[in-house]
């Protein structure tokens, strides 16, 4: 290789996105929360339905030949079982939730979303199913899928959602557009900020409001093997951490669950820990416990004009 070539190997751009540029969190607008608050917290609690026998799943053990019974029937625990023991929880710290929601669950569990809503939970778009990958669609058929999925959330539980987290947080080039152009308002596919940020799409602006890869029970838990008791800690740790560093600047912390992971009684046992710290921390006035929705809204009174 030649020194010429080797200076332009040094010196070209990479391809980017295009979608926000580079602003170190130091270097921002300051502002609030509402009552003064400088952290807001979520629980981002993913109800997800998979195919039998065929397409994508988080897997408790080796995958098999399909049908694969072992993996299918451990995620099934998760809305027969772990959901409903998790929803006991929340209600007994009077939690709210961003409730990430398949489609799907209305053809399979309908009464499990019913309880979610009943509770005034925000229903977050999150696919129609968890066995299948949003980056593997054609952008007319990804199109159908968003519009599709936001009206059916509106028809059968009466509100359209605001937000959006793709099933495996699978995008395709066009997701962010195709989400503004969609009607929606914000999307968690993006883990790259502690504040949410203003993404440029040619639908008009579009939110990301912050979705954990660290505080998240699936790369955790099953990935990196992490035991119950010490994602709890971690929860609790990251809170802890993140309420200094609030002193700074406003900060979103999430933590995203699935219940057929966090519904396990032995590690519902952990989770009921670190959520009673956080309830302690918001009956103090620490910090703002709210749902990715609430968050976009403050956003857009903060910022007026930057998003729909």
């Amino acid at each position: 290789m030649s020194p010429a070539s080797a200076s332009d190997m040094a010196t070209r751009l990479l391809a980017g996105h295009g979608l926000f540029d580079f602003q170190g969190i130091h270097h921002r607008p300051d502002y609030c929360w509402p009552e003064g608050r400088r952290l807001a917290v979520y629980l981002g609690f993913n109800l997800e339905h998979f195919a039998f026998g065929e397409g994508l799943g988080a897997n408790l053990g080796p995958a098999s030949p399909q049908p694969d019974v072992l993996n299918y029937a451990w995620r099934e625990y998760g809305n027969r079982v772990g959901a409903w023991r998790c929803l006991e929880l929340f209600d007994a710290l009077g939690l709210p939730t961003g409730t990430l929601i398949n489609t799907a669950l209305y053809d399979h569990c309908p009464e499990l979303v019913a309880a979610f809503a009943a509770r005034g939970d925000e229903l977050i778009g999150h696919g129609h199913t968890n066995a299948e990958r949003q980056a593997d669609m054609a952008e007319p058929q990804e199109r159908e899928l968003l519009a599709a999925c936001r009206a059916r959330i509106a028809q059968r539980s009466g509100t359209a959602p605001a937000g959006w987290l793709s099933p495996w947080i699978s995008e395709s080039r066009a997701t962010p557009h195709l989400l503004a152009e969609t009607g929606y308002r914000y999307t968690l596919n993006w883990c790259h900020d502690d504040q949410p940020v203003r993404l440029r799409t040619r639908g008009g602006p579009l939110w990301s409001i912050p979705y954990p890869q660290e505080l998240n029970d699936i790369p955790m838990i099953i990935a990196r093997q992490m035991d119950g008791k010490d994602f709890a800690q971690m929860v609790i740790d990251n809170v802890d951490e993140m309420l200094e560093q609030s002193t700074r600047q406003a900060l979103v912390m999430g933590i995203a669950l699935h219940p057929y992971i966090v519904g396990q009684p032995y590690r519902l046992r952990h989770l009921r820990r670190a959520l009673e710290h956080l309830a302690r921390l918001r009956d103090e006035g620490r910090i703002w416990f709210t749902t990715p929705g609430a968050i976009c809204a403050h956003m857009n009174e903060v910022f007026p004009g930057a998003a729909a």
